[in-house]
């Protein structure tokens, strides 16, 4: 801006920087917005001067962040002003205040209009930079006519043609009628034999807009675009200033090549001979050099050349020269080229046939799969699966159960989905496909579906030469000390179909098999009870005559589950000990059961639509996916009238799975119920209190029994069923949603607890993160909702249900959110009481006709009104005394914690807010920690802790939690309770979830974390 001469906008310019704070420069402003309130009432005493100064200071504060809601008319007005100073003012803060629904811009249109055909070239190069950012369908249908003349004027000079034909392409976005297809197909023609570059690239950012619309009307436009890639490849007639690099006009060159892939095919041989030498000319000019520039112009030319011969379905030479070149970039240093590289090599293996060519490169994606950017190893993981066939199949599954242990929680899922459809399809034998899946199971239980495991059982059931070898390893996982719950299932349905196959093997006697598999009955959830009863009856049924004591303690075991509460357990419980009474009847009553019926497996149809919804993606088809939402759309922020329904939170139910149904398709029914539970052991005697008389006798003292839960299982960190992903992300209505999930939401929700910003959720859509300030029983989110895509977010809701302890507060939420922009919504939360209850995110929006709808954890928990408190022996041990007993000191003991060292459980619980106090406890092996708790109704609550652990068993400890508020005791010992077992476990030891979000795809998405999170709280 020009500000010579405006002696007041220097002075307020001045004052705004001088201020010492956020308040004073806000007084400052509200000042100065009021002068010009006032000013602008009387308006016929303002001379043009003072009206353009005053406007200047309207955009100077709307570029602060205040918002400027007056003055919009006066800055209109000047676009008709007849002098340059005052136009260019209008012109400016108009595009820069308003959008293009903005009812002022209407009365423009005329004024606009009349500089367009005026024969001042400045005034001209003014209306259409105004129209070319914020022109809507109005503006299209008023002045699309004359901006054409400009473009094909030939008394206009090239400046005024090229901001033209940016403008006409603004013009047809918004309204495709304005261009007449049928007369524009000479005229792009001419248009590409501009000799002008600048008019020459807008020219083809016009034509590519065309194209991708309709193809058919421009063909005679096709042999120009070769020609103008022959004229940049020959570096001939090219001005030193579209000179980059030494690369001749690489964004012109980008936009040809796009252009050119929207046609189907090139039949003339002339033009495709032509076409093929230029792109052999950059493919074999393109190196890695120092220079990040250059490297960032060329490998813009490469790769759009590379997307060009894949759509050309080019000669298997040329093929193999694109290869040879991907193979050199995934070996380089720079990620981003490395990314680039493996994404093109799987995007080539798709539409190519050039496996054999990349299996040569297989080392080198073998090392991408341990590269520290994960979206490099998600891009190595695909290229992998796509270039998998018989003959690489062993290396290829080996890497990947190898890079299992190591991988990324976000990945495990995928990675073992991936592994075991690869093994399915590519087995060289049956044995080696279950030696895989067992491996799958054990390096990964929790990732594996049951979709997997149900698969083995029907290869297992169906080839009676594989079940002998299938219970032997089955058997032999049995064997280690500790094993995942898939694992205990599986392995429990095998051997009670075919332990008999195992009888003169030593070790495999019924006997043996049963206490084997009984000894991890106290370790499952109740959805695994039902499997391990009905082994048991097969057992039983495979020992005719049976061994009395075999009998009496399977028949012991069926009677203590007779009165279950769990339906199912019940019912099988009952059934089984009557059926075990019929003798030798009992072999036809619980006959092995009979062959599945020779169909496609689930996992087999998952792969399959994977693929086909990309195997057959041209580039073409790609471009046109990314094109077809290009526009630039500004659209109105204004809130949505009215306030969203008010939907109930659904509760989240895993489905159960019936008993075996020889006629589904693709899954194995098993012997599972839904209902989660565990069946915990009685807890043994504790131990002597080390500390004795020092602080005092502990009696172990349960939940109050109106609050005991039934089930430890179920016990997750809201109280709720430790289905993490269901609850965190529950569809809504019948309609699943469409668009899923990147990453683990329970993961990202996890690691939310011990950090105040990171990614809430997020989808190929939307990225939701969240940056959190937390001050005594106070608390201030802000969440920022960022659109990923070229399209707008449409019907966005969101609505806070909260628990009763919290009182929440969450502003406005915009009904759109506009292409590639991210808007924050600030939210305030009040602590009334202690609770572990969560409070629930219904967000939901619309892209294109796709409607999601998700309901999310807010990380406002307990943990987060805590305050960590240092406190000596002298304030410990009176406060500790003077708690005697309960409600006020309570005392359990917590089994099922994932191991960790000492120093690790310091580490957890110094993350949530609970300071370790060391030396306070004699005994090495305990902790005792102390914080203060906030609430509106406890105000500061002095809260104790001690953990007393087992050096020879780290799956267990002892924990007291004292407080002066029963309520907070007991929530208190419960959540720190929750967290000690839900702790995943990597392969560097058990640590609290990590945060990942890294993007999945370049940086052409919306930001990471990093980025979206940039806004401070103030």
């Amino acid at each position: 801006m020009a500000l010579s001469g405006m002696r007041g906008l220097s002075v307020f310019i001045s004052d705004v920087r001088n201020c010492q704070n956020k308040e004073q420069e806000r007084l400052r402003v509200d000042k100065e917005l009021g002068n010009i309130r006032t000013r602008f009432k009387t308006e016929k005493g303002l001379t043009p001067y003072e009206k353009k100064k005053y406007v200047w200071k309207m955009l100077y504060i709307y570029m602060l962040g205040y918002d400027v809601d007056f003055g919009h008319m006066e800055a209109v007005s000047l676009i008709s002003a007849p002098k340059y100073p005052e136009k260019q003012v209008g012109y400016i803060v108009t595009s820069c205040l308003l959008n293009e629904n903005h009812d002022f811009l209407r009365l423009a249109i005329n004024a606009v209009r009349n500089d367009i055909i005026g024969r001042n070239e400045t005034f001209q190069c003014l209306a259409l930079t105004l129209v070319g950012n914020i022109g809507g369908r109005e503006f299209a249908e008023s002045l699309a006519p004359d901006v054409q003349k400009l473009l094909f004027s030939s008394s206009c000079r090239p400046l005024v043609r090229k901001k033209a034909a940016l403008c006409l392409l603004r013009l047809y976005r918004k309204n495709p009628d304005v261009i007449n297809v049928d007369g524009w197909s000479d005229r792009m023609a001419q248009l590409l034999d501009e000799r002008d570059l600048g008019v020459l690239t807008s020219s083809m950012s016009l034509l590519v807009a065309f194209v991708a619309n309709n193809h058919d009307a421009y063909w005679s436009s096709l042999p120009k675009c070769v020609k103008v890639l022959e004229r940049l490849a020959r570096n001939q007639d090219i001005p030193q200033e579209y000179t980059y690099y030494g690369i001749p006009s690489p964004w012109l060159q980008v936009k040809t090549m796009r252009a050119l892939q929207y046609f189907p095919t090139i039949e003339d041989p002339n033009t495709r001979r032509s076409l093929f030498e230029v792109l052999q000319r950059i493919l074999m000019g393109t190196d890695v050099v120092k220079n990040v520039n250059k490297n960032n112009a060329s490998h813009a030319v490469l790769f759009e050349a590379l997307a060009l011969v894949m759509h050309l379905d080019a000669e298997k030479e040329m093929m193999s020269q694109c290869v040879a070149l991907l193979g050199k970039f995934i070996a380089v240093r720079e990620p981003n080229i490395r990314y680039l590289g493996l994404e093109n090599m799987t995007r080539m293996l798709m539409v190519s046939d050039v496996q054999d060519i990349i299996k040569r490169h297989q080392a080198q994606i073998i090392t991408s799969l341990k590269d520290p950017d994960i979206s490099i190893r998600r891009r190595a993981l695909d290229l992998l699966y796509g270039m998998c066939d018989v003959s690489n199949a062993k290396d290829i599954v080996e890497e990947l159960l190898q890079y299992l242990s190591s991988a990324d929680f976000a990945m495990r899922e995928e990675l073992s989905l991936k592994a075991a459809i690869l093994a399915e399809k590519f087995a060289p034998d049956l044995s080696w496909y279950v030696d895989v899946i067992l491996q799958l199971i054990d390096k990964a239980g929790d990732f594996v579906s049951d979709d997997i495991w149900f698969r083995v059982v029907q290869f297992v059931t169906n080839n009676e030469d594989l079940q002998p070898y299938a219970a032997v390893k089955a058997r032999e996982y049995l064997d280690k000390p500790a094993i995942h719950e898939t694992m205990v299932k599986v392995s429990a349905y095998i051997l009670g179909e075919y332990s008999h196959l195992l009888a003169r093997r030593p070790g495999c006697s019924p006997k043996e098999i049963f206490s084997i598999i009984h000894e991890k009955l106290p370790t499952v959830s109740t959805s695994t009870i039902p499997i391990l009863l009905s082994t048991y009856a097969k057992i039983l049924m495979h020992t005719q005559p049976p061994e009395p004591e075999l009998q009496n303690q399977i028949w012991a075991i069926f009677r203590k589950y007779e009165s279950c509460i769990d339906a199912e357990i019940q019912q099988r419980a009952v059934e089984y000990i009557t059926l075990s009474r019929k003798g030798a009847a009992l072999v036809d009553i619980m006959a092995e059961m009979p062959k599945f019926p020779e169909r496609q497996s689930a996992l087999l149809k998952k792969a399959e639509n994977t693929e086909a919804d990309t195997a057959e993606q041209s580039a073409l088809k790609i471009r046109a996916m990314q094109q077809s939402s290009n526009a630039l759309v500004v659209t109105d922020h204004h809130p949505a009238n009215g306030t969203p329904p008010v939907s109930q939170l659904a509760m989240v139910k895993i489905p159960s799975i019936s008993s075996v149904d020889h006629n589904t398709a693709d899954q194995v029914v098993t012997p599972e119920n839904g209902a989660l539970s565990v069946v915990d052991p009685q807890p043994s005697e504790p131990s002597v209190d080390l500390l004795g008389d020092l602080l005092g006798p502990l009696a172990i003292e349960g939940p109050p029994a109106a609050t005991r839960s039934e089930d430890n299982s179920v016990s997750g960190v809201d109280g709720s069923s430790y289905v993490d992903e269901a609850l965190a992300l529950a569809p809504v209505g019948e309609d699943a949603n469409t668009i899923q999930p990147i990453g683990s939401t329970a993961e990202r929700f996890h690691a939310l607890l011990l950090k105040d910003s990171g990614v809430l959720y997020e989808d190929p859509c939307i990225q939701i993160g969240i940056k959190a300030e937390w001050r005594a029983h106070q608390g201030r989110l802000v969440l920022f909702l960022g659109n990923k895509n070229t399209a707008p977010l449409v019907s966005v809701q969101a609505l806070i249900m909260p628990p009763s302890h919290l009182k929440i507060e969450l502003s406005v939420v915009p009904e759109t959110i506009p292409p590639r922009a991210q808007v924050q919504c600030p939210l305030e939360v009040i602590n009334l009481c202690p609770s572990r209850d969560v409070a629930v995110l219904d967000f939901s929006y619309k892209f294109g006709t796709q409607g999601v709808n998700v309901k999310l954890r807010l990380p406002a928990l307990l943990n987060k009104f805590l305050q960590p408190m240092s406190v000596s022996a002298e304030e410990f041990f009176p406060q500790w005394r003077s708690l005697s007993g309960p409600p006020l000191k309570l005392q359990d003991v917590v089994r099922g914690v994932r191991p960790m060292s000492l120093s690790e459980m310091a580490n957890l619980f110094n993350n949530f807010r609970l300071l370790v106090c060391p030396g306070l406890d004699p005994n090495p092996n305990n902790l005792i920690a102390s914080t203060t708790f906030y609430s509106e109704s406890t105000r500061a609550m002095l809260c104790l802790i001690r953990i007393e652990t087992d050096p020879a068993d780290r799956t267990q400890l002892r924990m007291t939690v004292a407080s002066g508020d029963p309520t907070l005791t007991y929530e208190l010992k419960e959540f720190i309770k929750e967290q000690l077992v839900y702790i995943p476990t990597t392969s560097g030891g058990p640590t609290a979830a990590p945060l990942q979000a890294q993007p999945t795809s370049p940086p052409t998405t919306v930001s990471d974390p990093g980025d979206i999170l940039a806004g401070l709280l103030h």
